[in-house]
């Protein structure tokens, strides 16, 4: 019911910045907070980052001080900025409505070294 839209991956040098995007359309009501998570190959899914509707947010020990959550309620979108990438930030970052167990499609984030 709810469908979330990624843009903003690519591939960038370490040390370099990277802002994601994801707008969210549909059955929004039940959206309380977003998240960000990735996944590298080989490995789990891991949180990244959420911030709710209020705009409180909580990192990952890995980003915290390098990356910034941020949600424009207003345009039903969630950005993640990333700066002082590192090549272990590799990974598909996706998407995801906390309230509505929904995640996005995930856009390749690849850190060259």
């Amino acid at each position: 019911q709810v469908q979330l839209v990624e843009s903003g991956g690519g591939l960038v040098q370490a040390g370099g910045s990277l802002r994601l995007s994801c707008a969210a359309a549909g059955m929004i009501f039940s959206i309380n907070a977003m998240g960000w998570y990735r996944q590298a190959p080989g490995k789990e899914r891991e949180l990244v980052a959420i911030v709710t509707r209020g705009g409180s947010t909580n990192y990952a020990d890995f980003v915290k001080g390098r990356f910034t959550i941020s949600r424009d309620n207003a345009k039903n979108t969630v950005y993640l900025q990333m700066n002082s990438l590192k090549a272990e930030d590799t990974a598909v970052y996706y998407c995801y409505a906390i309230g509505s167990r929904s995640w996005g499609q995930g856009t390749q984030v690849t850190v060259s070294s």
